[in-house]
């Protein structure tokens, strides 16, 4: 499956969307014809290469010619993309995206979605980069589409509104369940534009995905920023073939000023929180300290929320992460007739189709309990099992 995930160091928007794509191979002319078959009012589009803090990347620009006339309501959008000549998948997806934006507008605006008048969304730069960008995913066969967390930055924007905080009311709204942070840079990191694409085109957010990358674009933003190169950076590729293989992150801590019954609680709410697996490894520290480094595995996803553990339930002062790859045997619960009655015990499938049972130590120690039996020996029984 051929997949894209969007690097989002420094924001999204729909120019710098469209840019990577551009970066990644979509072709400019083919963009164009396509966009021409819009009724609109004349423009002109621009595609240059620019760099930010010397990493160079394509910046795709629109330029109106003439009166523009951006207060269009959502019905008279629908007409626009419903009379260019594109796709039925592109003109229902773009066509969604705006109903999304009208939707949250009118939430904040106290107004029905019919009833909203975009302004800056509804210009025709705004229209070109949501529909440039959905018929840009279809053009280059992308299937599914990842992103990073989104940073947000601060301050206040002017809009046909008046003055409003930042993030724009209608980005945050369009945010909702979707993982985000502060940038801490006073300036508009994510559009609603940019919110809105990613809200109906992403299916999942937060690390990057097992891939295999084939092409990498930069969309360059219109400014600079002196924190970070404004750019947005795409990776388009294909998802790791080994349907057995999936990325983890492991966080590490040393402690030599704790007690062990703390630990024991730690390992506890570790593993209520979504560890994969939590392990203590003696070491040897400094000034002669014996002490114990603590070892997490756990998906991508719940990495900040183990790390605010060990922070609180531990007398760490940092934790180190990295992700890994790696790679585990298909295993599930089955139920076995043992010489003791049922019994439940792991089912592991390999590669190529053949299972092994391995014993479950509740249920083989429930059973040596209830019968007087050693432990081994119950788990010999399991280990000696065929399938």
């Amino acid at each position: 499956m051929k997949i894209a995930f969007l690097d989002c160091f420094s924001g999204i928007s729909g120019d710098l969307f469209l840019g990577s794509l551009l970066d990644a191979g979509l072709s400019f002319d083919e963009l164009g014809q396509c966009l021409k078959s819009l009724p609109f009012e004349k423009y002109r589009l621009e595609m240059r290469r620019e760099a930010r803090n010397h990493i160079f990347g394509t910046r795709f620009i629109v330029i109106p010619e003439g009166k523009e006339h951006a207060h269009r309501n959502l019905e008279a959008i629908r007409k626009i993309i419903g009379q260019g000549n594109l796709s039925k998948p592109v003109k229902e997806k773009s066509i969604e995206i705006f109903e999304n934006i009208a939707r949250v507008e009118g939430k904040v605006h106290n107004q029905a979605p019919e009833e909203v008048h975009f302004h800056e969304v509804g210009a025709v730069d705004s229209i070109i980069d949501i529909v440039g960008t959905v018929y840009g995913i279809e053009r280059l066969k992308i299937e599914k589409l990842y992103a990073s967390s989104l940073p947000l930055g601060s301050g206040f924007t002017k809009t046909a509104h008046g003055t409003i905080p930042l993030p724009a009311p209608a980005t945050l709204a369009l945010l909702e369940g979707i993982p985000v942070y502060d940038s801490g840079i006073p300036h508009e990191m994510v559009t609603p534009t940019g919110a809105a694409l990613v809200k109906c085109l992403a299916t999942s957010f937060g690390a990057m995905p097992p891939m295999v990358i084939q092409h990498v674009g930069y969309g360059a933003g219109s400014r600079d920023l002196e924190e970070r190169p404004n750019l947005l950076r795409i990776l388009i590729g294909y998802e790791q073939s080994e349907k057995d293989t999936e990325t983890v992150v492991v966080l590490e801590t040393n402690l030599d000023d704790t007690s062990p019954e703390w630990l024991g609680y730690l390992m506890d709410r570790l593993f209520e929180a979504g560890a994969l697996d939590v392990v203590f490894c003696p070491v040897h520290m400094k000034k002669n300290r014996p002490g114990v480094q603590v070892q997490i595995i756990a998906r991508p996803d719940h990495r900040d929320t183990l790390m605010k553990i060990l922070f609180r339930e531990s007398t760490t002062l940092g934790v180190r992460f990295q992700y890994s790859q790696r790679r585990v045997l298909k295993r599930s619960v089955a139920e076995v007739d043992s010489p003791w009655g049922k019994l439940k015990v792991k089912k592991v499938t390999k590669g190529d189709g053949e299972f092994f049972f391995l014993p479950e130590y509740e249920a083989c120690r429930e059973v040596a309990l209830k019968n007087d039996r050693p432990l081994r020996e119950i788990f010999g029984w399991v280990m000696g099992l065929k399938r």
